[in-house]
């Protein structure tokens, strides 16, 4: 059974990651988990512009004063009550954010995402990105989009699990599974046929073409069907879904026209093939997708 015991969310006092802590807030209550909120400066030394969405005055720079200000950032979610730990760290971003991960043992890490233009989404994007491809645990991203939540209620009715057979996009279907079960809920699995057109070949096509490709998307639902059956229908209600063309459009068009609560996906981390074909799926929904996304690896 999936529980997270310890939830940790990095804040950078933006608008976006004050939502993500509604969320983090909201996962922690539910599991009775500890939750650690954590703000990496640059400097303690010296007070910062804001960057991103934060807006107002500059932040204060000290430790103490950051630490002031996890802590109404942290009221303002209805973390309080929780009696959540505020950590303020001096360094690199995302390289400190996965090393606290690590060393305080959280098993999720909740962090908004930044649909910005410019300088500030190479920066701050950047730094979800680079904890998703790196972290060791299960990483929740939440956009700016995603529907605004309290600290005692978030439920995921709806999942969408993209599946490629990659020992991460396994372990994924694992947890959307689980999730779907404690939610009493519905998980669709989606396979995605890359290589082939998603256009319908017109009637004067030769006739082996469209056998062909009708036998390829047979053997996909097939083997999709296979992969579901093996985990038990006491989870959840389960639904199957072949899709055809770019695997990350697919998940993306589904998700929005479905009205997915979450996506449940593999990250890479593998190196090599998977790295390349899969990790750019899961780059390319984490940036674009409307609802939360739990990345997980294998």
């Amino acid at each position: 059974m999936i529980a997270f015991r310890h939830v940790m969310c990095p804040i950078d006092f933006s608008d976006t990651a004050a939502r993500a802590l509604t969320y983090a807030t909201a996962l922690a209550t539910w599991y009775e988990a500890q939750l650690t909120v954590l703000h990496v400066a640059t400097t303690f030394d010296e007070a910062f512009a804001p960057v991103g969405d934060a807006g107002g005055d500059p932040y204060p720079g000290s430790r103490d004063d950051i630490i002031a200000r996890i802590r109404r950032s942290m009221e303002q979610a209805g973390a309080s009550a929780l009696k959540a730990r505020p950590l303020a760290q001096e360094g690199h971003a995302s390289e400190l954010i996965v090393n606290c991960a690590a060393a305080q043992k959280a098993d999720l890490l909740v962090m908004g995402t930044h649909g910005l233009g410019g300088f500030h989404r190479l920066l701050l994007g950047s730094v979800t990105e680079k904890v998703v491809r790196t972290a060791t645990c299960p990483v929740l991203t939440v956009p700016p989009s995603a529907p605004a939540t309290t600290h005692g209620s978030v439920v995921f009715k709806k999942i969408l699990c993209p599946i490629d057979y990659s020992p991460s996009a396994l372990k994924a279907l694992e947890y959307a599974l689980e999730l779907g079960r404690q939610a009493d809920g519905c998980v669709t699995v989606l396979s995605a046929l890359e290589y082939m057109d998603p256009e319908e070949p017109c009637e004067h096509v030769d006739i082996d073409l469209r056998r062909n490709r009708q036998h390829s998307i047979d053997d996909a639902r097939e083997r999709l069907h296979a992969q579901v059956a093996q985990e038990s229908k006491i989870w959840c209600e389960i639904e199957e879904v072949v899709a055809i063309g770019r695997a990350y459009k697919a998940i993306l068009a589904h998700a929005a026209t479905s009205g997915m609560d979450l996506i449940v996906m593999g990250s890479q981390g593998t190196g090599g093939i998977e790295l390349m074909l899969y990790g750019s799926t899961t780059h390319h929904v984490v940036r674009a997708a409307t609802c939360p996304v739990l990345t997980v690896r294998a």
